[in-house]
């Protein structure tokens, strides 16, 4: 977790693809794109009814990094054939803050930083790769199977854990008999990733989840 894209931002979280997918509307847009997550519902607000959407929200809730130059971070460019002249490359049509092929009595471009530069939409980063993991309360024998980021934290997986148990703070969480270091990932656990392993093998993985195992504390703890 060293890599300084991670303290970037402040409080910034970790996001699965579906989680992004869910986003989908005009009233709840959001992007990923070069591994970060962006809400980008204000900018449709801002302009509502503007044809230059219609690229936006035919993305909504999907990964457009090929959009992109991964270098430049900025949106990818080619030769205009009839001009020979460089121009943003767009092929599902131009889109808000992309200026005009030629100058129009129309065009303004105060409008300072153009949305995929700007961090205001920015709210984190998109996981580079999720898991599935079993968390079992051994007080109720409840299971319940989580989608989470590789690169999150116990801590920050509890907190997704709590849409199921509104008290999972008050439990010790083992893997293997071990307990748990909250501050490290599953992997710094020693819960390796075996979903390649399970491909390989032409496993079912549900059938061979890892599992972690919670243990009440005799409390009600509520983060």
């Amino acid at each position: 977790m060293g890599d300084s894209r991670y303290s970037a931002i402040l409080h910034s979280r970790f996001y699965t693809p579906s989680e992004v997918a869910a986003h989908n509307t005009v009233a709840d847009l959001w992007v990923s794109y070069l591994g970060r997550v962006h809400d980008l519902t204000p900018l449709v607000q801002e302009h509502q009814g503007d044809v230059l959407l219609k690229p936006i929200l035919e993305a909504a809730g999907r990964d457009i990094s090929h959009w992109f130059d991964e270098g430049r971070e900025d949106v990818r460019i080619e030769i205009d054939q009839l001009t020979n002249c460089l121009k943003y490359h767009t092929p599902r049509g131009r889109f808000v803050h992309i200026p005009p092929p030629a100058p129009l009595s129309d065009w303004f471009n105060n409008f300072g930083t153009p949305w995929w530069l700007d961090p205001k939409y920015d709210v984190g980063f998109l996981s580079e790769k999720t898991r599935n993991i079993r968390i079992i309360n051994t007080l109720t024998s409840q299971e319940q199977v989580l989608e989470v980021c590789s690169e999150e934290t116990l801590n920050e997986i509890l907190e997704r854990y709590m849409a199921y148990n509104a008290h999972a703070a008050s439990y010790t969480w083992k893997y293997d008999g071990v307990r748990l270091d909250m501050e490290k990932t599953l992997e710094e656990n020693n819960i390796a990733d075996e979903d390649e392993t399970m491909d390989e093998l032409r496993m079912e993985p549900d059938h061979y989840r890892q599992s972690i195992l919670l243990y009440f504390n005799d409390d009600l703890t509520e983060l």
